[in-house]
């Protein structure tokens, strides 16, 4: 009975402490939050996601860590597993939209070309910068044709064409389609062969797509083995269990053990992090 009022009354002065210490740190914390809402806003504005709710989901995003932190602290009796799972928490969702952007900004890429190709036609044919880009906006694929209709659609609401432009490229973060949206503005502006400079600026970015796509063969197995290599401590843990099960129960139940565990997942994530940094040259 009195270990029992004895664990309910630490559990008591320590959620205590966290309430004063949030108090105390509340302007950081509300600090840390805009910059990830601005953060997770942009991102999903990249992916033509909507922004509305985002503060609510990061805030339930937070309690969420805080119930599997203190879970994993009181009913593992681990401080160390409590930080990693919070962390992991933390980390993964941010890390998951941020492939996800970047993907979806890769497949913009690929398809930039082709368009440039398509409204050189259009403008060799006659047709006027608007009517071009709502040809663009009619044949290309998804999701660059999304990009092409937004932009289409404010302009004819009136939004100076430069301005739609600009937009675009702060949503894109794309330096071939800067370049794609610099000839369009030179050509609104001042006029000139607005087809052969973007032939031109279309065989450039083949070029620079056919060049990460051979090193992105060359780098495929590579890529692969990093990711065996990562996922490889993991099974040898499991299969080191059946072989000394004593000791490898050690390494979750006694402080110096969570501790290896710790550093050697840290260090895990941290080389497969740079292999694919090396294994992704920028071109």
């Amino acid at each position: 009975m009195t270990s029992n009022i004895e664990a309910l009354l630490a559990s008591l002065f320590v959620g205590m402490a966290v309430a004063a210490a949030g108090w105390a740190a509340s302007d950081y914390l509300a600090a840390a939050l805009d910059a990830a809402e601005r953060d997770v806003a942009d991102k999903l504005r990249r992916l033509r996601a909507p922004t509305r709710n985002v503060r609510k989901y990061l805030v339930v995003w937070l309690i969420i860590m805080a119930c599997v932190f203190f879970g994993c602290w009181l009913g593992l009796d681990s401080m160390i597993f409590a930080v990693l799972a919070a962390v992991f928490l933390a980390a993964t969702p941010w890390y998951l939209l941020r492939r996800m952007a970047e993907r979806h900004r890769q497949r913009i890429e690929d398809q930039l070309a082709d368009a440039m190709v398509t409204m050189a036609n259009a403008v060799r044919a006659g047709l006027s910068l608007a009517q071009s880009l709502e040809i663009l906006a009619a044949q290309c694929p998804k999701p660059i044709n999304a990009e092409f209709h937004q932009i289409v659609a404010e302009y004819n609401l009136g939004k100076p064409l430069e301005r739609t432009l600009t937009e675009a490229k702060e949503r894109l973060r794309s330096e071939n389609f800067a370049l794609f949206a610099a000839a369009l503005l030179a050509s609104h502006e001042s006029g000139g062969r607005l087809n052969e400079t973007i032939e031109r600026i279309a065989q450039s970015v083949l070029e620079l797509q056919r060049l990460e796509r051979k090193v992105l063969a060359e780098t495929a197995q590579a890529r692969k083995s990093a990711v065996y290599m990562a996922m490889a401590p993991a099974f040898i843990l499991v299969a080191y269990y059946f072989v000394d099960p004593i000791n490898t129960t050690l390494l979750f139940t006694t402080m110096a053990g969570q501790m290896l565990l710790a550093t050697a997942a840290v260090l895990n994530v941290l080389a497969y992090l740079w292999a694919r940094v090396l294994l992704n040259p920028d071109i």
